[in-house]
């Protein structure tokens, strides 16, 4: 099972330095069992998950690897608007091209983690 946790984390230095550790943990092991993706803060995340984009996630999830004419028809949307929202989705690792051409998500699980500290 691929797992994708999606984390806001607003110390860069930190961020890095535990990336760096985990890359090196999965490059001695030969394998990753789960995929982090950070952002440095809420704005930037729902910059790239907007509304329509977690919709069209969520329906990859739930139909499986399809065409973008497709999907685009199933989300009763522009094909133009949603090949934008895949090429966006697609650079951020979010979902995936497979080898037949179709679009999928290339994870069983994605969950999203967010902490929110008060200043005291």
């Amino acid at each position: 099972m691929r797992k994708a946790t999606i984390r806001i984390r607003r110390d860069t230095e930190k961020a890095l330095e535990q990336m760096g550790r985990r890359f090196v943990k999965h490059w001695k092991s030969g394998r990753a069992t789960e995929d982090t993706l950070e952002f440095e803060s809420p704005a930037a995340l729902f910059l790239v998950l907007t509304p329509k984009r977690w919709a069209l996630v969520e329906r990859l999830q739930q139909n499986g690897p399809t065409s973008i004419r497709r999907l685009a028809r199933d989300l009763e949307r522009d094909v133009k608007r949603v090949h934008g929202d895949v090429r966006t989705l697609m650079g951020h690792g979010i979902i995936a091209r497979g080898d037949d051409g179709n679009i999928r998500v290339p994870y069983d699980v994605i969950h999203a983690e967010f902490d929110l500290h008060s200043v005291a």
